[in-house]
């Protein structure tokens, strides 16, 4: 599968089938800190990604006013 990190951006190619949690570990990712975008769908951890997917990984940014 192709795997997009942006933020900056990367791409590798990871053999699948993986799941989104196992993915992100381990790439060395706190689950909580991405998103996880698999053929253009937000995911959840238990999905199963498959090797042809194309898999963009997020970091999560959060702001705002005091």
């Amino acid at each position: 599968m192709k795997v997009t990190i942006r933020n900056p951006r990367r791409e590798l190619e990871i053999e699948g089938p993986i799941r989104v949690r196992d993915l992100v570990s381990s790439l060395g990712f706190h689950r909580d800190a991405v998103l996880v975008i698999v053929d253009g769908r937000l995911v959840t951890d238990d999905t199963t990604i498959t090797d042809d997917a194309d898999v963009e990984i997020r970091r999560v940014i959060s702001g705002g006013d005091v």
